[in-house]
């Protein structure tokens, strides 16, 4: 496993980095803008966005989704917008992370308070599906951070309870009763990804690391890293961690970095 470097800096807080054919993306909340890595070094802006989280991912067929405080927006090849899926009705709070289904079930989480600032309470997960029927899917998730499909099953990092947690995806999309996954300690899960060993990459903002864990909750290997972790996507054998200096919210300066690693033979 090599040392991490650094493909793209400057960045006044980077999140929800996503692998899609055959590119690299990261969302910058802190700018508002989408980057995605170009074969030459440095990037190029995809999208612009207002709300934060800003976090992103694809639907099926390829087009780009955005979370836009209470509602998703879809962008176009050709860079025009619409409405998704209006989401206003589940919570008076912005959403934070997505997630796609195969089969084109989108997957949004809510901490269902204030934040930053606000009382912590039990969150839930929502499900728009592919004919724009809105539902909250899963409740009594602690801060639900990232969430990734494994196999049959989606799982959640909760923050704020230290643990992912696994729901079943029924036919329509629809979330069974949760299941403890990796009981994660101490540790902060943030933002996820999943190998093709359906193991589950976890980054941490206070531990400054991202950790390898399989079902059951045994670590396989852990990344350190010189600031926190806010989230990562994989690429094969390559690792991208999304990575700040954490002062709060609002994040003063520009000390975001989107870094590689490659963790092959994990």
């Amino acid at each position: 496993m090599s040392e991490p470097s650094v493909v793209l800096s400057g960045l006044a807080f980077p999140e929800s980095p996503r692998c899609h054919d055959g590119r690299v993306y990261v969302a910058d909340w802190g700018a508002g803008e989408v980057h995605a890595l170009l074969d030459g070094g440095g990037s190029e802006v995809v999208a612009r966005g207002t709300s934060f989280p800003l976090c992103i991912d694809f639907l099926p067929d390829g087009r780009l989704l955005l979370v836009n405080g209470r509602e998703l927006i879809v962008q176009d090849a050709d860079g025009s917008r619409s409405t998704y899926a209006d989401l206003s009705a589940l919570s008076e709070f912005d959403f934070n992370d997505v997630t796609v289904h195969p089969d084109g079930f989108v997957y949004v989480g809510n901490g269902d308070f204030e934040f930053p600032g606000g009382e912590p309470g039990p969150g839930f997960v929502a499900l728009v599906r592919p004919d724009g029927h809105v539902e909250r899917a899963a409740e009594g998730v602690l801060f639900p951070n990232g969430m990734v499909v494994v196999g049959d099953e989606l799982v959640v990092a909760e923050s704020y309870a230290h643990c992912l947690t696994a729901f079943a995806i029924g036919p329509d999309g629809s979330l069974g009763p949760g299941r403890t996954w990796a009981d994660l300690g101490d540790h902060y899960p943030d933002g996820v990804c999943v190998d093709e060993q359906g193991r589950i990459w976890y980054a941490d903002v206070p531990h400054e690391s991202c950790t390898l864990v399989a079902d059951g909750g045994e670590v396989v290997r852990t990344v350190d890293l010189d600031r926190g972790a806010f989230s990562c996507a994989l690429d094969g054998e390559v690792l991208y961690v999304a990575t700040n200096v954490w002062k709060g919210v609002p994040q003063p300066g520009r000390n975001g970095q989107l870094v590689a690693v490659d963790v092959s033979g994990s």
